[in-house]
């Protein structure tokens, strides 16, 4: 596993939801896949797939909000109704892996952030987009961090 820190732009075009943390794993493919239904919706999209996450700053912050949607070539000025546009430009630590192992990605990439000493900035958005390989699905993690 490779983990590195990049600086990048994303720009998003996506479906607000939120709940429990506890229930993301649940609800976050189900309004993907709901999202997927009117992807033609969106204009100048990549083709990649992408959930931005608020994170859970402590063990008392039980719920959260999230957004699943698909990245943009550039910035959009309207966007389909039920829908918002994101743009953020941040700071990150990174690692790409098989989704299946999306828990352990996790841990190890804020593992190796903490053994780096970065700092994370639990004021913006944990990152993942997904990509389709010939074996399934790989998933890339950015949390984000100060500099």
């Amino acid at each position: 596993m490779e983990c590195k820190k990049v600086k990048k732009i994303f720009r998003v075009v996506g479906i607000k939801g939120g709940g429990a943390f506890d229930n993301f794993g649940a609800e976050v493919p189900t309004l993907a896949q709901h999202f997927i239904t009117r992807i033609d919706e969106v204009k100048n999209h990549s083709g990649t797939e992408i959930a931005l996450f608020e994170p859970k700053k402590d063990g008392n912050h039980l719920k959260g909000h999230y957004y699943v949607g698909i990245i943009v070539n550039e910035t959009l000025k309207q966007v389909p109704d039920g829908m918002d546009y994101i743009e953020t430009d941040q700071s990150y630590v990174t690692t790409r892996s098989n989704i299946l192992n999306i828990d352990h990605l996790h841990d190890q990439l804020l593992k190796w952030a903490d053994d780096q000493g970065y700092i994370r900035d639990l004021d913006s958005y944990i990152i993942e987009t997904y990509h389709p390989v010939e074996d399934g699905e790989e998933v890339e993690i950015y949390l984000p961090i100060h500099l």
